[in-house]
């Protein structure tokens, strides 16, 4: 048999090239055999042709295609020709067209799969996480990858173009503990030590902008062994990048012009430039969240001052604790039954809260469990802030801890938003969050931790307050926010030696700790550090965003599972007691 040489991708075919002579490859995604014809959908990744098999044409390829079944690669020699009318299939971009197939080679065979490779296959995400490379040849999944790779291309080329240079950071690097757990790894050759897997290449970018690189970029691997969930993993890709000589309106103003490129370009959406911005303080009081969904209102308000006074015993234990009472105002929602609302409030003690309050404003006048408990005026003036009408819904948080009213509001908010298809699915709201705390106090810990990282500069007119009131101290942090996710985030770092060791002062680290864990760092900032900053996207949520998926797994091609494990290679897994005596490493049962 002739040797076959691939000419054309199925996908790609046109009208254009009806009459020529064409050599496809591909997989069988389905077999239709009408006794003199046979008909095959060939697949690779530009998408399906309907080849024809017709015995007048070749008996030997007739022949041999009648043992082809779904899932063998072929390739394939034939003429484009023109379907008839009747046969014109609009389903497929290539369904004005098939190919008459002269010379059939069968490339590979294939067992039956333990499922098809449709659409919608109804399989369990456990079976196609442990056939991953069989789900991975459906149509969307390729879709999606070659997303990935386009936003990836775009990235590059937009750095590129901006002045920045791609540099590789170690994956064998000393453990740092602050933040998530690290992933170590026993050296063999320094028996009783171990690398840490990087969470990020943080302290290694700063560094190359004390070496006078200037502007760097890397789309690198960040390894956290902590517990996942829908939009993390155990191992996922950021998009990071280093600036030096700059401020923070430098580091947004070339990020949103990046992100406007990308979907301009991948979506064929205009972006409005500059970005909305708010602080942080700001998207905690009107949307419960730093990271606060723009695509609808509904917005949080404070009715602490209202019912500062009332007799009822929740509002005031909250308010006398320095806590607050806060709302949100769900429109049209009044009617709906008790045992939804019995709902919420199930739903809002999963973040902590104990309870919720409603009032509903119906026609015929006020219901609500609190109504006894306030005056006229103290109702009257609760329904003038929430801006109630008849047949609106008041949603109330009280609580002493004022982060646990922000959060259950805040996703009771969003709760809301789905429930009543208040969220436009097609619409993208872009956002920086600022002016972070530098600092979050630990009650578990009984010390401040970094709300970042401790290299984050604070505010220069907060510097003062380090000393006296850290807890109020605001951070030169920055979120970018789309469509109420965190897409990014960064920072300016600190590149003043001693303001560094403050910092790692105030974290609860001892002289001997700071030189211990940081003291590579803390030298190289006594030789010249150039004021500096920069962010990192994470390139698997941005992917997420731009196809529309909720679940990460679908962005990544061999991800883990909420249990950080790898159904199809089985990882992780034991070791030999051999390799485990190379570690200088025993495992007690």
């Amino acid at each position: 048999m002739e040797k076959l040489k691939r000419t054309h991708m199925c996908g790609e075919l046109t009208l254009d090239d009806i009459n020529k002579e064409v050599v496809l490859m591909g997989w069988v995604q389905k077999r239709r055999d009408l006794g003199g014809l046979v008909f095959i959908e060939l697949r690779d990744r530009t998408g399906l042709i309907q080849i024809v098999f017709n015995e007048q044409i070749s008996k030997e390829a007739f022949d041999k295609v009648q043992s082809v079944r779904t899932e063998y690669v072929l390739a394939v020699k034939g003429k484009v020709v023109k379907r008839s009318d009747e046969t014109i299939n609009l389903k497929l971009k290539t369904g004005k067209i098939e190919v008459y197939v002269e010379t059939l080679k069968i490339l590979s065979k294939s067992e039956t799969p333990p499922f098809m490779v449709e659409e919608d296959n109804n399989v369990s995400e456990a079976v196609r996480l442990k056939f991953r490379y069989i789900d991975l040849r459906r149509p969307s999944m390729q879709k999606t990858f070659m997303t990935r790779y386009k936003i990836t291309k775009l990235v590059r080329e937009y750095l590129d173009k901006n002045g920045f240079i791609d540099i590789e950071t170690p994956l064998l690097i000393r453990s740092t503990p602050e933040g998530a757990r690290d992933y170590l790894v026993p050296s063999r050759v320094q028996p009783g030590k171990f690398y840490a897997l990087p969470q990020s290449p943080q302290i290694f970018k700063q560094l190359l902008m004390l070496s006078g690189f200037d502007r760097y970029y890397q789309i690198t691997k960040c390894l956290r062994d902590e517990d996942l969930r829908a939009d993390r993993q155990p191992e996922f890709t950021q998009i990071d990048m280093e600036m030096s000589f700059i401020d923070v309106d430098d580091i947004l103003s070339l990020n949103e012009k990046m992100i406007a490129k990308l979907f301009k370009e991948i979506l064929d959406v205009d972006v409005s430039l500059p970005f909305k911005r708010m602080t942080y303080q700001e998207a905690m009081d009107r949307f419960g969240s730093d990271k606060p969904d723009m695509r609808f209102d509904m917005q949080l308000k404070d009715l602490t001052d209202i019912v500062s006074n009332c007799s009822f015993k929740v509002f005031n234990d909250a308010i006398l604790n320095k806590g607050s009472v806060r709302a949100i105002n769900v429109k049209g929602a009044a009617a709906i039954p008790r045992r939804q609302i019995d709902e919420l409030i199930e739903f809002v003690k999963t973040y902590k809260a104990k309870g919720m309050v409603w009032i509903q404003v119906m026609e015929e006048g006020i219901k609500s469990p609190v109504a006894k408990f306030l005056t006229d005026e103290e109702m009257s003036l609760i329904l003038k802030r929430m801006e109630a009408d008849k047949g609106d819904l008041i949603l109330m948080i009280a609580d002493k801890n004022n982060s646990v009213v922000y959060d259950s509001l805040g996703h009771l908010r969003l709760e809301m938003g789905r429930r009543f298809n208040l969220i436009d699915k097609n619409k993208y709201e872009f956002l920086w969050v600022l002016d972070f705390p530098l600092l979050e106090y630990s009650e578990e810990e009984k010390r401040y931790v970094a709300m970042h990282h401790p290299f984050t500069s604070p505010k220069d007119e907060d510097l003062e307050l380090l000393d006296s009131n850290p807890g109020s101290v605001r951070a030169k942090a920055y979120d970018m926010v789309i469509n109420g996710v965190e897409i990014g985030g960064g920072s300016i770092r600190i590149h003043d030696t001693e303001l560094q060791k403050k910092m790692f002062k105030i974290l609860g680290f001892s002289d001997e700790a700071i030189q211990e864990r940081f003291g590579f760092l803390v030298d190289a900032f006594k030789y010249g550090a150039p004021p500096h900053g920069g962010i990192a996207y994470g390139l698997d949520r941005l992917t997420m965003l731009m196809t529309g998926t909720e679940n990460i797994r679908d962005v990544i091609a061999f991800p883990k599972t909420q249990n950080a494990v790898c159904l199809m290679t089985d990882a992780p897994s034991l070791v030999s007691e051999g390799q485990l005596e190379e570690l200088h490493i025993k495992i007690e049962k």
